[in-house]
């Protein structure tokens, strides 16, 4: 693409800021986070356009609280990629094989709605004894 102006490279610069902030935490207030495990298996697995497509549907659904983080090996490399959705107020929800296929309908029911995707969660408890 070839710029023809100050205009449309400052309109490019502030479209690329706004996917850095989603990355980054600069949400405000209580915010929701997304983290993608981008571990060397992570990644082998797809992670890198998993965490593409969720910074994606979340401007696409212009929401300002969710952020999106890259994070290490989560720990569960069978059920690569892997996503951990944090949520204030409730605990951690964790989820395994999500492609790039299975971004929107979390972030549509879970992000937005509140309702976990039972289907591509993994069984997790951090529950002590």
């Amino acid at each position: 693409m070839k710029i023809k102006s100050l205009d449309q490279l400052k309109k490019i610069r502030e479209e690329s800021m706004g996917r850095v902030n989603l990355r980054h935490g600069e949400a405000k207030g209580d915010f929701i986070e997304i983290l993608v495990g981008m571990g060397t298996c992570g990644i082998s697995s797809g992670a890198r356009e998993t965490l593409n497509a969720f910074v994606k549907e979340i401007e696409k659904e212009k929401l300002e609280n969710v952020k999106v983080v890259s994070v290490g090996c989560i720990g569960y490399c069978h059920s690569e990629p892997t996503v951990q959705v944090n949520i204030p107020g409730h605990k951690p929800v964790f989820y395994g094989n999500i492609t790039e296929d299975k971004v929107s309908s979390i972030v549509k029911s879970h992000i937005i709605k509140g309702e976990v995707v039972k289907a591509s969660t993994i069984n997790i408890s951090h529950e002590r004894a």
